[in-house]
């Protein structure tokens, strides 16, 4: 396939692909979940199935023009919206999990249940963010800005593994994956997780993650800008051309993605880890950010 370097790329890969992915909507009560579904139905790439507020769905005109396209599942609240859905996924019946108007902690306590939850036993949860920034020519994907506070080395190496993933079905062939830092000098003193790159760095060198090239610690701008690789005197196989970015903890994460989203950048978003993709957007989310993230849980969906 050939390498999708932005949205419209993605779109319209789906769109020649021609199938669709089963969609559990969570109590889609308010407004931007269903314009976002909505929107994937009429781009062609999933089937929604609604877990509760059927009455809410079947008043949107929107929405009932694809009926064909659209099932539903019974709930009382939200909650049980919830459950229902985790047990779709275990029963085979959905490709892709969606949250609507429900807190976050609830969904997430369903679908971390050790007993009747959807994370399988020795996974990592992590969040990956897909962007498409205004001065870099390909899509950007990150990781974590949303899960995990401070990721241990084991949780790390599955980072990476997890988006080396998504950049393979992205048509990339050889995804460049940088492992960010504040500077480009391992510090075991005050950095120690710095030191653990390296372990890493030899992971993807022996093939652990597919075929990929993984370099470390590199600034943000070492990531993404061959000038600054050049300027700083600094040999990165990278190039200055990463496709992927580890950051070393949530804060820097979660800094970067609400500041290129407060500049208008194009973003999308999902959990992985879990037996689906879940779609877990914030409240402040646009619209079309929903509908990208569904897109891009369509590409990674199996």
């Amino acid at each position: 396939m050939e390498t999708i370097k932005s949205f419209e790329d993605m779109l319209s890969h789906l769109a020649q692909r021609g199938d669709r992915r089963r969609v559990a909507v969570v109590w889609a009560a308010d407004h931007n979940s269903q314009v976002s579904v909505q929107m994937a139905l009429e781009a062609g790439f999933i089937d929604a199935i609604f877990v509760g507020c059927q009455a809410e769905v079947e008043a949107n005109a929107d929405i009932m023009r694809y009926k064909d396209h659209v099932f539903f599942a019974d709930a009382a609240d939200a909650d049980d919206a919830a459950y229902r859905a985790v047990e779709m996924v275990h029963e085979g019946k959905v490709d892709i999990l969606m949250k609507g108007m429900i807190n976050t902690d609830n969904l997430l306590h369903v679908v971390l249940n050790k007993e009747k939850g959807i994370l399988p036993k020795g996974r990592v949860l992590t969040h990956i963010t897909a962007a498409k920034l205004a001065e870099y020519d390909k899509l950007l994907f990150f990781t974590d800005s949303a899960v995990i506070p401070y990721p241990t080395q084991e949780q790390r190496v599955e980072q990476v593994r997890y988006i080396a993933d998504l950049c393979h079905k992205m048509g990339i062939d050889e995804p460049r994956i940088a492992l960010n830092h504040c500077t480009e000098k391992v510090n075991e003193k005050y950095f120690p997780f710095t030191v653990g790159y390296q372990d890493i760095k030899e992971m993807a060198r022996q093939g652990e993650f597919g075929r990929c090239i993984v370099d470390g610690p590199l600034d943000l701008k070492t990531s993404i800008s061959p000038e600054s690789l050049r300027i700083k005197g600094i040999d990165s196989p990278l190039g200055g051309e990463s496709d992927a970015i580890v950051f070393p903890d949530i804060e820097a994460g979660n800094a970067f993605y609400k500041t290129i989203t407060f500049f208008h950048s194009d973003t999308a978003g999902m959990l992985v880890g879990p037996i689906v993709p879940v779609v877990l957007p914030s409240r402040a989310d646009s619209k079309r950010c929903k509908f990208n993230s569904l897109a891009l849980a369509a590409m990674f969906a199996k």
